[in-house]
């Protein structure tokens, strides 16, 4: 009865179905409404555009490859961000200790270049001096978060930069919501500690 629940509370209960029958326009309504938020979380976990952006790719390709076998035991959206967390686990493994943050330029064009999913935007336009500062504090974050261990960096990613729910990071992550929370509370203490280091550089 709880399960019957979930798939009826699952808003893409309906699009999920019509994927299964082969409909690839529904597909691409997934694709639209998740796009942000599957690159957001590849890029804060791995630190790096260009493999962010073929994180995400490979996240809907994979889903769409086994939407078939999709059961509905949890919200497609919990089923589609776990690809994209365990995508974005292994590439960062795939690349070892590489340093990312020499391929990051405040010059990038994240949320302005045609066909590219976008990274968060701000929602005002402050000024340039501004803007620099603001990137320039964006990237010292990022810089913080590559240096916590894995199982650090992901679950402070995803409740504190992706506001998923404890429950929704438990089946993510394969892990018992007790160890999430435990988990987040060393992540945060690591990045405050990281932080203050920097803050105290300037």
């Amino acid at each position: 009865m709880g399960t019957n629940e979930q798939i009826a509370s699952d808003e893409d209960h309906e699009l999920v179905s019509l994927c299964k029958n082969g409909d690839i326009a529904a597909f691409e309504a997934l694709v639209k409404k998740y796009q942000k938020k599957v690159f957001n979380i590849a890029f804060r976990m791995i630190g790096n555009y260009d493999d962010a952006c073929e994180v995400a790719q490979d996240t809907f390709v994979s889903a769409y490859r086994s939407i078939k076998q999709f059961k509905g035991m949890s919200k497609f959206s919990t089923w589609l961000h776990t690809i994209a967390v365990n995508l974005s686990k292994n590439r960062r493994r795939q690349l070892g200790t590489r340093q990312y943050h020499e391929q990051f330029s405040l010059n990038d064009p994240l949320a302005t270049e045609e066909g590219r999913i976008n990274v968060e935007t701000a929602s005002a336009d402050p000024d340039p001096p501004e803007r620099l500062e603001q990137k320039e504090t964006q990237q010292k974050i990022q810089d913080c978060i590559n240096r916590l261990d894995d199982e650090f960096r992901e679950v402070l990613i995803l409740r504190d930069i992706q506001g998923f729910s404890y429950e929704e990071i438990s089946s993510m992550l394969n892990i018992a919501e007790g160890t999430v929370k435990s988990r987040l509370f060393r992540a945060r203490e690591e990045i405050k500690q990281l932080l203050r280091k920097i803050l105290g550089e300037l």
